[in-house]
């Protein structure tokens, strides 16, 4: 079972208790952070992605995968990092479990791209990694033979989302995705069918739906 620690915000000390979360490893075995119990809680500062994750070795296959580093949002408006025993640490073992289809609810830019990296591994892509280049919008992901693009903006994705994603992954000879919070404009969605683009919605739920035939292709694969 996942770990739970009682935390005090050290802005307004406001008592909670915090759950670390649950992800699935490739193996299907839900794997989360092994929290440090003597660490003290301490205001998130300005982001850098390098920094955002830790690496967690699942009890199941010993497997080491990264996941985003363990947060709570305060009513008083702090974010609060949470201490995280040494990297690499195991977490709590569990049992062999399917990797859910709606991982983690979506409320930040966070979130969209934890939903994706989620989806990813389904897939089989246990390597994923922010991607070397930058795409001309959103955030772009990477693994072996697979780029991404997720867009947590509140416009569709447009043609030249698309065809720019698509020329990158025919650069790398890799398989490309494209996940968006926000839909696609009708153009896009029609040059990504022309294109063999599969691309997904992400939902509030943090589901990731397929919105054309290749995408709903690439899902029955991991269903």
């Amino acid at each position: 079972m996942p770990e739970t620690l009682p935390v005090r915000c050290p802005a307004c000390r406001r008592a909670h208790r915090y759950t670390a979360p649950s992800y699935p490893c490739v193996c299907g075995a839900p794997v989360s952070p092994a929290l440090d119990a003597e660490g003290v809680p301490v205001p998130a500062g300005r982001r850098a992605w390098r920094e955002e994750w830790v690496a967690v070795r699942c009890g199941l296959c010993e497997r080491d995968g990264e996941w985003p580093l363990p947060e709570l949002g305060c009513p008083c408006g702090t974010v609060l990092r949470i201490p995280v025993a040494a990297p690499g640490a195991p977490g709590p073992a569990a049992p062999p479990a399917r990797a859910p289809r709606s991982p983690v609810p979506i409320r930040t830019p966070r979130d969209a791209v934890t939903a994706a990296v989620l989806y990813l591994r389904r897939l089989g892509h246990g390597d994923i990694r922010r991607a070397d280049r930058c795409p001309p919008s959103g955030i772009g992901l990477a693994g072996r033979g697979v780029i991404a693009q997720v867009d947590p903006v509140v416009r569709p994705a447009t043609l030249r989302d698309v065809e720019c994603l698509w020329l990158t992954a025919m650069t790398e000879s890799a398989r490309c995705l494209y996940f968006s919070l926000a839909g696609y404009a009708e153009d896009a969605r029609a040059r990504a069918d022309a294109l063999g683009v599969p691309l997904f919605l992400l939902d509030v739920t943090g589901a990731a739906r397929p919105v054309n035939g290749p995408a709903a292709a690439l899902d029955a694969d991991a269903a």
